[in-house]
């Protein structure tokens, strides 16, 4: 079994905002796979589907984003047999609607994979990175990742989430590397100043 764990604040209140992308692209992939309901377990909300010739789960912690890993890390103990898993994160640093597979490393300062991290004491685990680009000057960065997305936003989110479903699906069938080879290339997924 696999599981594919997107990030973001539980809550009516947080649903539309940059930093819930990684519950998007988990709603997105659920719908597309003919995910069964939507359970709570533990300290997470959880689907199951079958895709790529075998079972998934798809996880959304239930925990405010800088406690994801205590949801994760329950879910990995019960479920023994999900050896692969990988997690779905806006991220600042790449522009609005661009994708980025990547295998272990740092957390870029995302207090999501911070806390994933640290409750694993290991970074070595799949990320898909969902850009939601820089806040304008003089903006917080706490206080962009927490505001929805615009209008024009979501048009540039929804192409993305598309071609993060598909990058998905690669991951599952063919890993990590073939998902980074495909998708990461710039011209994966045009941004709005490509339109």
């Amino acid at each position: 079994m696999k599981m594919i764990v997107g990030l973001g604040n539980p809550g009516a209140a947080y649903a539309g905002n940059r930093h819930n992308a990684g519950f998007m692209m988990t709603d997105r992939v659920a719908e597309i796979f003919g995910a069964g309901g939507e359970k709570k377990q533990g300290k997470a909300l959880v689907r199951a589907a079958s895709a790529g010739g075998g079972r998934i789960l798809l996880v959304k912690p239930q925990a405010y984003m800088n406690r994801s890993g205590d949801p994760l890390w329950e879910l990995l103990q019960y479920y023994k047999e999900a050896e692969d898993f990988i997690v779905v994160h806006d991220d600042l640093d790449l522009p609005l609607g661009r994708l980025r597979f990547k295998s272990g490393g740092g957390t870029g300062g995302h207090r999501g994979l911070g806390a994933i991290t640290a409750r694993l004491g290991s970074d070595q685990y799949d990320r898909l990175k969902i850009g939601i680009g820089r806040p304008p000057e003089k903006m917080p960065v706490d206080a962009y990742v927490l505001q929805d997305f615009s209008a024009d936003e979501r048009l540039v989110l929804n192409e993305a989430l598309e071609k993060g479903a598909e990058g998905i699906r690669c991951w599952l069938t063919e890993g990590c590397l073939t998902a980074m080879n495909r998708y990461n290339a710039a011209d994966a997924v045009r941004t709005e100043k490509d339109k």
